[in-house]
């Protein structure tokens, strides 16, 4: 639903300038200066639009039991009523281009990208391809998805267990990884020796695909960089962006290097990393992360800005690591803040509760729920 020009009036806005009282108004599918229908939002807080850079919660809509479901279209309704739901406006989808099989398959990636070519969204929804260095003989493949799906954005990832290939031993949970891949615990366990014995081949070809890539103004990042050498390795390839850095070694080395440090918003909003690794918190902290990501839960986006806002960090500083820092950092500069002008992609939060009761994407209603609702379609409050 396309919303008829209104003045927002009464509401705490966080415009460029920090937090004021004055009204906003939407024309066109833009912040506009002045003009259209006035409706009271007394009791509500107004903020930029969410733009997540990676997320892969989305796997659950798409197939929610193991072989459930063979048409991706079927679950993105599901998952664009999530997003909405949680003030995401702009969405990174974060799929696999991987030797493990199942929905990290480059059938699967690619038959989501035909999936989202034909839906239409109301959301700014986009595919970050995560590719495997052990893809290596699939990277020709890879870049003509890329090019024929316009992805901007692809990630770097390795999740080969080398050092327990590397001794010879059983890497972890094999028997549960097989069965995703709907390969044999032996063929899966042969198909991982073998790629890692390749890695040589598979960094060099890399370096080629890497400057492809770049030169047609692909964005790069790395996944889980573990040590400060790590982070040197992939910059020395273009590749800028650090997402998940393991170590506080590996993003302070990102962050001394001018690459921007992109974390979890789960880890900040538990206090740590699920997975043992740095905290989010402790690196924001620091100064050293440029911005959160929903990663596997979309709700931790808002949760852990308003988080991080209650132990201390001004409310501006902890939305613009989800709103206008994702943004720049992906060539974006016409949204993630409210000035003039800008998609209107905004959040309307009830400041009682501090519930999402409103997501407005371009100018179009993605999510409307309680008194909020009343409001804005005229009705009483």
């Amino acid at each position: 639903m396309t919303l008829t020009p209104l003045r927002l009036v009464n509401a705490t806005v966080l415009r460029p300038g920090g937090l004021d009282t004055d009204p906003i108004s939407l024309c066109g599918g833009r912040i506009a200066t002045d003009g259209g229908r006035e409706v009271d939002l007394s009791g509500y807080l107004i903020l930029p639009g969410i733009v997540d850079i990676h997320g892969d919660a989305f796997e659950r809509h798409l197939a929610p039991r193991r072989g459930a479901v063979t048409d991706p279209r079927a679950g993105l309704p599901a998952l664009e009523a999530e997003l909405s739901a949680n003030g995401i406006t702009t969405a990174w989808l974060a799929q696999f281009w991987s030797w493990e099989g199942g929905m990290r398959s480059p059938d699967f990636a690619a038959s989501l990208c035909a999936a989202l070519e034909r839906y239409q969204a109301i959301l700014d929804i986009r595919v970050q391809l995560r590719l495997e260095l052990g893809c290596h003989d699939a990277f020709e493949a890879a870049s003509d998805l890329i090019a024929r799906y316009g992805i901007g954005y692809v990630v770097l990832n390795d999740h080969l267990p080398h050092e327990a290939l590397a001794a010879g031993k059983r890497p972890p949970r094999l028997e549960g990884q097989a069965l995703k891949s709907r390969r044999s615990p032996a063929d899966h366990l042969a198909l991982m020796q073998r790629l890692h014995a390749e890695m040589p081949v598979a960094r060099t070809r890399l370096a080629a695909l890497a400057a492809d890539l770049k030169d047609r103004d692909v964005i790069l990042g790395s996944h889980d960089d573990h040590d400060a050498e790590t982070r040197a390795w992939y910059r020395g390839l273009g590749v800028d962006i650090s997402e998940f850095p393991t170590s506080e070694a590996a993003a302070v080395a990102a962050q001394a290097a001018g690459d921007p440090v992109v974390m979890g918003a789960p880890n900040a909003l538990r206090g740590g990393s699920h997975a043992r690794g740095v905290s989010a918190a402790a690196l924001i902290g620091m100064g050293a992360v440029s911005a959160l990501a929903s990663d596997y839960h979309y709700p931790a986006l808002a949760q852990s800005a308003f988080r991080l806002a209650e132990t201390g960090l001004p409310l501006a500083e902890a939305w613009a690591l989800i709103s206008i820092n994702p943004a720049r950092m992906m060539g974006l500069n016409d949204r993630g803040d409210l000035a003039a002008g800008q998609r209107a992609d905004l959040v309307i939060v009830e400041t009682a509760t501090m519930r999402i009761a409103g997501t407005i994407a371009n100018g179009q209603i993605a999510h409307l729920a309680g008194p909020l609702a009343h409001r804005l379609i005229g009705g009483d409050a």
